[in-house]
């Protein structure tokens, strides 16, 4: 076993290094090296060799992979190409070259088929071999050789000898430097004094840090509790979701992928291990881009490639690279919802972390904010045409009208859900946030129950598959409703399904309640894989967070309940996990949690084991649980629904879902009668309060400040849930309406020109207007769990202790007055692209190092944006009109885009719809094709009552989060526009000259964020533009002289700047 495994991964090492040639563009070599390993036979190649006459080449090539006498079929491929190159040198009249052929090439067939060989040499006394009957279809060589081409295919795809050689695996991309880059990482980690920047010279030997000889500079000043024998390093280090460091130089730059390090963190002396833990459970598990280049300012072989996140613990961390701990479960009961009947199914939202859907016994369903404890919207079961239904569906609702909610689902965007009743029918509904939902599909999908119900988008097409009592699967279209396929082959009821995703591949998982488990393609071919689930128990089968591991959980008549991990390859379990009671009165729920953690609720608890142990670790008792309750983690697993008794769902969160529902859970949840208070062995007791420790900061709002933020907040839910159609505006004009931070620290800057949250929602960055990027990071402590940005904690203004400069822009030949500030974030937040009307830089976001500049006006650059799928690949707006695609690695332009006839002020990159759209101050926008860059389509932007624009106003645009639509920005205008046919979906018009300066979609594209000259902020809802709230400067501007003036002139006019109602176009 040792071997083949041994065997496998050596096999896996030459199509890395396969992988390598081919991306390098060592073409030859690669070719050389299949030939010589056997591994992977290329048949375009191959074909190209045959379609191109090149014989020798085209033996040489075969021969690495098969001789003449290995089997009959192998026989036949040398013999029909031998046969051909014959012919084509009798067709030449070259009869001297026929004959060597004949004698050296073909007489080796002889032996097997004299007449045969006979025949051939009789070829050599005709004066055209199409005289011979069996030849007289020879047309010319092209044709021949096509023809010999399509038979040699068949040929090799049934000899045996080419089995599993003819398809090049699926590999990420660059795979072979991330191996190489891990394990420079994992030299690092063992360093015994690991820096920060290390500069690997070489890939022939170990790495190892040196002592720096500026150790004790390197000791933190603002913590005397920090052990001093540590290096202290910036906190992104330690929990960020990504890191970039300077790595290789430009004598290794043939290995021109990303290289990392990893940082060594300060540890608190009072427990350092738990710090370690907390800090590393905090990180969000995301792939981070490094950048290749020569510990240079100004490489031109940088490189910048999407890689491995950077993993940092402490040297008594080095053998758990993602520690686990019991904080990192939702221990904590901090909401219970009431719902009027009993709950049977629910789903958080994959967006909106804290929206739960809910469906019940009666047919009703609702969607609940758990953060407010409020049940947004409420439908009551109805169908909704009965004249499309069928008799059956009739006949049974008129014997018996109850009907139940078996199974409720979101899409995987958020967009849709759709609810599986008990009889028949299932419903489709598209959500457009907060209380927007509209009926889309009802369909009448099996006879009796519909048991499960699940979205996939294979090929892009959005698909929702259902099962049924009647033992059938169907796949039908959520946009038209017509059924796709019919999956039959299971012999009773469907119980559950499981589509995914694996090497590019879509299939679909289903069980039965027979307990049988079936793989099927989105065929009507029939099932691929049929495999009994343990003890024949009627099962639902999961993947865990990161779509690696597959696992499964069940319950059989007799009561007996497994939890299985599989193992994919072989069809067989895995690990069987221990602790399931043996006399389960219903089937056991189950989920993955992360990538750390199963759950299942059994036995009245929910039951809790690491994935990589078959020992039970703990178990979370919430109180006043059912047997075998149905359970739901949202997506990050911070917050966990279960169905308790007396209709209650209890959510339950870990220590930073409290801080993500924005209230303590003391005002909820009585611990007397809602937890158990009695303790168990390995039992985690929920509590039902947060303990803060530290003094309040005086910027946070007094108690009667936080009474009049919920006021306010309550106005703009009621206003969400208002059904009458008449929308109230709430305004916000005091502070104690609102919580507002000032950050300091600007320098010698006088304005701040540009301004964005980074993705990781950890901090804020400013470029000012003279070039300078300023970086304000929110501090991961017992104030803030999360380290996200909030109100309640200040951020600091960030600076690496390595480097005393701040990145700054370079202006020299940009003219201020006419400089278009822009720059753009790495999806990872990892690169800063970044011009203030000058020279192109691209900054290291971990060091503050310019890496390298380009791109000198004139014309300048506009607006920036990263490729999201590769670093290396950006977008360049220019004041000329015209749009770059830059590649940072070779430093050259792939494309030059033409079509704007202004300035390109807006950039956004949506990789669902591959495509890039562009805005300028044409106000015009074009959309780009990713793959040859070629223009798609365009429109021109309509002013409202002729209103004309300020010369030289920007267009911007943003992708929701959607992907498909996106926001318009311009000064007389918002507007949602749909991506493929520019179509546009919604639009909001000021009604007087008011201008908007700036808005943005929010982080969850919920709401729009609009700001306007005269200091306003309006909050619109995303879906319809409907404006829903207005914050007025005198709520959050310092006062000042001038600002009273302003003050006074804003009470005389005692309103907000009308505007038209929202309209659809």
């Amino acid at each position: 076993m040792a071997s083949e495994k041994r065997s496998a991964l050596n096999k896996e090492l030459l199509f890395l290094i396969l992988q390598f040639c081919n991306d390098e563009g060592y073409k030859r070599t690669a070719h050389i090296f299949e030939r010589e390993s056997g591994c992977y036979f290329d048949m375009e190649f191959f074909e190209d060799l045959v379609l191109n006459g090149k014989w020798n080449k085209v033996e040489k090539y075969l021969s690495g992979f098969t001789s003449i006498n290995d089997n009959k079929y192998s026989t036949k491929i040398y013999f029909e190409i031998r046969k051909l190159n014959f012919l084509e040198a009798l067709d030449k009249n070259d009869r001297a070259k026929a004959l060597d052929i004949l004698m050296k090439d073909l007489k080796v067939f002889a032996q097997d088929n004299e007449e045969l060989y006979r025949e051939m040499t009789q070829l050599l006394t005709l004066d055209n071999f199409r005289e011979h009957e069996l030849l007289s279809m020879y047309e010319d060589a092209e044709s021949s050789r096509k023809i010999l081409m399509d038979e040699l295919k068949k040929l090799i795809e049934v000899n045996p000898i080419f089995h599993g050689k003819l398809k090049f695996p699926v590999i990420k991309s660059q795979r072979l430097r991330r191996l190489i880059n891990q394990g420079l990482n994992w030299q690092h980690i063992q360093c015994k004094y690991p820096q920060p920047n290390p500069d690997i010279e070489t890939l022939f030997e170990d790495h190892v840090c040196q002592w720096p000889h500026d150790h004790l500079f390197m000791q933190s000043t603002d913590n005397p509790q920090l052990d001093a024998s540590l290096p202290v390093f910036p906190s992104s280090w330690f929990c960020g979701p990504s890191t970039v460091t300077q790595a290789v130089s430009r004598e290794d730059i043939c290995v021109s992928g990303p290289i990392t390090s990893v940082a060594t963190t300060s540890v608190n002396m009072r427990d350092s291990n738990t710090m370690s833990q907390n800090s590393l459970l905090g990180a969000e598990y995301e792939v981070a881009s490094t950048v290749l280049h020569s510990g240079r300012n100004h490489s031109p072989e940088s490189s910048v490639s999407d890689d491995l996140p950077i993993i940092s613990m402490n040297n008594g961390m080095l053998q758990n690279f993602e520690p686990v701990s019991h904080t990192d479960l939702p221990k904590t009961v901090a909401r219970i919802l009431n719902e009027s009947s009993s709950p049977m199914s629910m789903d958080f939202h994959p967006v909106q972390k804290t929206f739960l859907l809910v469906g019940t016994d009666i047919g009703d369903i609702g969607l609940w904010d758990v953060n407010l404890g409020v049940k947004m919207l409420s439908r009551n079961f109805t169908v909704w045409n009965i004249g499309a239904c069928s008799t059956m569906f009739k006949t049974a609702m008129m014997k018996d009208p109850c009907i139940s909610v078996n199974c409720i689902a979101w899409s995987p965007n958020g967009s849709f859900f759709g609810i599986a009743y008990s009889k028949h029918i299932v419903q489709l509904y598209s959500y457009h946030g907060v209380t927007d939902v509209q009926q889309k599909l009802e369909i009448d999908a099996h006879v009796d129950g519909v048991n499960d119900l699940a979205f996939a988008t294979p090929s892009k097409q959005q698909l929702v598959i259902t099962g049924g009592d009647d033992k059938l699967i169907k796949v039908w279209d959520v946009i038209t409703g017509v059924q796709m396929h019919n999956l039959e082959g299971h012999e009773a009821p469907v119980y559950s399904l499981c589509p995914h995703c694996k090497d590019g591949i879509h299939f679909i998982f289903s069980t039965s309640v027979d307990g049988k488990i079936k793989a099927w393609l989105y065929d009507n071919m029939g099932a691929r894989v049929h495999i009994d689930a343990p003890g024949l128990a009627c099962t639902t089968i999961a993947y865990s967070a990161d779509n690696k591991r597959l696992f499964s959980c069940g319950t059989n008549k007799n009561g007996e309940s497994f939890l299985v991990e599989w193992n994919e390859s072989e069809g067989d379990a895995k690990r069987t996990y221990q602790g399931l009671c043996e006399n389960s009165s219903a089937v056991v729920q189950f989920s993955p949690i992360k990538e750390n953690f199963l759950a299942a609720a059994d036995d009245h608890v929910i039951k809790i084991w690491d994935m990589d142990k078959v020992e039970q670790l703990t178990i979370i008792d919430a109180g006043d649980l059912p047997a075998n309750p149905h359970i739901r983690f949202n997506k990050d697993g911070t917050l966990l629904a279960v169905i308790a008794s007396e209709n209650k769902i209890k959510i339950l969160a870990t220590a930073y879902g409290l801080q993500l529902l924005n209230a303590s859970v003391t005002g909820f949840v009585n611990s007397s009668s809602d937890v158990s208070d009695g303790p168990r062995k390995h039992v985690i007791n929920p509590s039902s309060s947060v303990a803060n420790s530290g003094e309040a900061d005086a910027h946070v709002p007094t108690n009667c400040d936080e009474e009049r933020i919920k006021d306010a907040k309550q106005k703009i839910i009621d206003n969400a849930n208002n059904k009458s159609g008449v929308c109230k505006i709430i305004q916000i004009s005091m502070p104690s309406q609102c919580k507002s931070l000032q950050l300091n620290g600007y320098g010698e800057a006088d304005k701040i020109s540009r301004l964005i949250y980074t993705n990781a929602g950890n901090a804020i960055l400013a470029l000012a207007s003279n070039g300078t990027h300023l970086l304000w990071k929110w501090p991961q402590n017992d104030l803030n769990l999360s380290g996200k940005a909030t109100t309640d904690v200040p951020p600091q203004l960030w600076q690496p202790r390595s480097c005393s400069r701040m990145m700054t822009n370079d202006l020299i030949d940009s003219t201020p007055e006419e400089a278009v500030p822009c720059f753009a974030l790495s999806k990872n937040d990892s690169y800063l692209l970044s011009a203030s009307g000058g020279i192109i830089s691209l900054f290291n976001m971990l060091t503050f190092k310019r890496m390298m500049s380009f791109m000198s006006p004139s014309p300048a650059a506009t607006s920036l944006a990263f490729h999201p799928q590769d670093n290396n690949i950006v977008a360049i707006g220019m004041d000329d009109s015209t749009i770059l695609i830059y590649h940072v690695r070779f430093t050259k332009v792939k494309s030059k885009l033409k079509g704007h006839s202004g300035r390109v002020t807006g950039l956004a990159f949506s990789t669902a719809m591959d495509l890039l759209v562009s805005s300028g101050e044409d106000a015009q926008i074009f959309t780009w094709n990713l793959g040859g860059w070629g223009k798609c389509k365009s429109k021109q932007l309509q002013f409202p009552d002729e209103r004309i624009p300020v010369r030289g106003s920007n267009t911007m645009v943003q992708f929701h989060q959607d992907q498909v639509n996106f926001l318009v920005v311009h000064e007389t205008q918002l507007s949602i526009y749909e991506a493929k046919e520019l179509g546009c979906v919604q639009q909001w018009i000021p009604e007087d000259s008011t201008r908007i300066s700036q808005a943005t979609l929010s982080c969850d594209s919920q709401m729009v964020f609009a700001c306007f000259l005269g200091g306003i902020v309006s909050i619109f809802g995303a879906s319809d533009l409907q404006l829903k709230c207005q914050i007025l400067p005198i709520s959050y501007l310092p006062y000042t002289p001038r600002f009273s003036e302003y003050n006074e002139w804003w009470v005389q006019r005692k309103c907000a700047p009308p505007c038209r109602s929202c309209k659809s176009t």
